[in-house]
């Protein structure tokens, strides 16, 4: 992914965070159940730490061109996407399919992390 894709994707994932966090604290909090709100504010505490990481990694991308670095913004980009969006989708929905995608969300964030470390290990290193 190019810098400018990863903060342009960090921008709307911060939008939607704060969009549908309040959405679900002002509107959602009398429709849905304990366990529904419960799996929407893991979704919005997951999607808000990578949020922050893919504006970080759009940050570095454009100061030191670390393919590393782009790697991992994408693996934590569609991290974000499976794993939250699974979440968003079971606390709304009563389709069952869901919590299957969720830990391929949580595989591909496992992955970008390990990305950004081997692009921090390899920062001084011809790439």
């Amino acid at each position: 992914m190019k810098s400018r894709w990863i903060l342009a994707f960090a921008a709307i994932s911060g939008f939607i965070f704060v969009a549908l966090g309040a959405f679900g604290a002002h509107g959602l909090s009398n429709i849905l159940d304990m366990k529904q709100m419960a799996w929407l504010r893991t979704g919005l505490d997951y999607q808000g730490l990578h949020t922050l990481a893919l504006l970080a990694l759009g940050i570095a991308v454009q100061f030191m061109d670390n393919p590393w670095f782009r790697r991992s913004a994408a693996f934590l980009a569609v991290g974000m996407l499976l794993f939250s969006g699974s979440l968003y989708w079971l606390a709304l929905t009563s389709m069952t399919i869901w919590p299957y995608i969720t830990p391929l969300g949580g595989f591909c964030f496992l992955i970008g992390w390990a990305l950004l470390l081997v692009g921090a290990l390899q920062r001084n290193k011809k790439v």
